[in-house]
Order: structure tokens, then C-alpha cells, then sequence
């Protein structure tokens, strides 16, 4: 399975567009958004995804009920399973619960948003995955994941211009 990761968009229409014709391009199985929408109308480009989308709230998720209606965002926090994997995706606004989760055994991949800043690193047994930021607002990076559970690898790879950014193994 080919799971597109993404998170911190805020409203940034374009770059929402540029990572959906990614997700697109690439065929991804589903896509995963680690909160940060902002407001309802970035329905529209999500919209063109293939894939289904699943995500959660984010601190900047002010328009809740809109994000509800019109993307079925409900969580703040979600546990998901592919392939044998067992997943959490989290905002991660708060780092002690993030380690918590890396540190609890529970799960294979975590996967956050909140710090705009991508990574892919080893907690113990479980791998963080942080797209950075579609928005590309703070870092000036715009940057989403594809999470391939079949070869078990995770690309980081920056919108713009599809340079690949972060690779690891799992």
C-alpha cells in the first residue's frame, strides 16, 4: 500500500493543489493529513484527491464543524492499520504525548505534523514520520511523505520540484 502523508497545510490553496497531483502522480492508496487545514473551502482541492483522505484536527483547526462536514475530519487523534502496520496520526502539539506514543510499544508508525519541520527517525521500534509542511509558511519548504508498506520505505520529498528531501528503510 502507498500511504501520502501530509500536514500544516493552512489554507494554502496552490500548494494543497501541487501535493494532491503528487498523491495523484504517485497512485497513493490513501492520503493522511496530520492537521493544520484551517478553514472548510481547502475541501475543494482535497476534493481532487483519488484516494481517500483521513486526518486529524489540528491546533489551527478553528472551523471544526466545516472541516467535519466537508471532510470528515472528527479526531484529534487516529489509529490506522496497512499491510500489518499498525499506525497513530496526530497533530502534536504536545511532545510528551508524542514520545508517550513512540515509547508505548503500541504502534509501528507514528506519523505528526505541528513543527513544520520534516523527519523520519527511529523511537525504539516505532518510526516517526513528520512530513513538514504543505504550506511551506515557516520553513519555506513545501513537503509531504509517500509511505511505501509493501517495500517498507518512507520518502520525504519536497513539492516544488519533486526533489527527494529524507529516505529511510523501516
Amino acid at each position: 500500500m502507498l500511504i501520502g502523508i501530509m500536514s500544516d497545510t493552512h489554507d494554502n490553496l496552490p500548494a494543497i493543489r501541487k501535493a494532491v497531483d503528487l498523491f495523484n502522480k504517485s497512485g497513493v492508496d490513501l492520503v493522511v493529513h496530520a492537521g493544520d487545514y484551517v478553514a472548510p473551502f481547502t475541501a475543494g482541492e482535497f476534493s481532487r484527491l483519488k484516494a481517500p483522505l483521513k486526518g486529524v484536527f489540528g491546533n489551527n483547526d478553528g472551523e471544526r464543524a466545516g472541516l467535519k462536514n466537508f471532510l470528515g475530519i472528527e479526531d484529534e487523534i487516529l489509529e490506522l492499520n496497512a499491510d500489518g502496520m499498525k499506525m497513530v496520526l496526530i497533530h502534536g502539539t504536545d511532545e510528551r504525548i508524542i514520545n508517550a506514543l513512540a515509547r508505548s510499544h503500541l504502534y509501528d508508525i507514528l506519523i505528526r505534523g505541528h513543527t513544520h519541520r520534516y523527519e523520519i527517525r527511529e523511537c525504539g521500534r516505532t518510526i516517526l514520520i513528520n512530513p513538514g509542511e504543505v504550506c511551506g509558511y515557516v520553513t519555506g519548504v513545501k513537503s509531504v511523505a509517500l509511505l511505501d508498506t509493501k517495500k517498507r520505505e518512507v520518502r520525504i520529498v519536497n513539492i516544488d520540484d519533486g526533489t527527494l528531501l529524507g529516505l529511510m528503510s523501516l
